[in-house]
């Protein structure tokens, strides 16, 4: 089946207010999209968005959107978190001391560095994670 069989609208956008319970409302959308899709492993990708989510809400500007779609060459889902923030996220070195900062390390290294920033036309930045196939 083509990803686009299984997502014929295109992608899904959710569009959050930056409180504590957009993290929250983003692994549901997340959940509810995964389920429609047919893809029945969704813990990766809800923590995934999770933290994309929870660095907009705590480091980025505005409202906050969450797209999510199936990437047409190869059929793998896609997470784009999008704010209105200049600031960039970067991945801090380990630091065992740290009580924050270790999300974006995480992040990198389930989705095996397919991750990346780009500046959005009107300004802010769109945060995106290819994940990985099911194994």
């Amino acid at each position: 089946m083509s990803a686009m069989a299984l997502a014929p609208e295109g992608p899904r956008t959710l569009v959050l207010e930056p409180t504590v319970h957009a993290p929250l409302l983003a692994r549901r959308f997340l959940a509810g999209c995964f389920a429609e899709w047919g893809i029945a492993g969704d813990h990766l990708g809800r923590l995934v968005v999770c933290e994309l989510v929870t660095n907009a809400w705590r480091h980025g500007e505005g409202p906050i959107v969450v797209r999510l779609y199936l990437d047409e060459r190869d059929g793998r889902p896609v997470v784009e978190v999008w704010d209105s923030g200049a600031g960039r996220p970067v991945v801090r070195p380990p630091d065992d001391g740290a009580v924050c900062g270790r999300g974006l390390l995480l992040v990198a290294g389930f989705v095996r560095g397919c991750w990346g920033v780009r500046p959005l036309n009107e300004g802010g930045k769109a945060v995106w994670a290819k994940l990985p196939r099911a194994e």
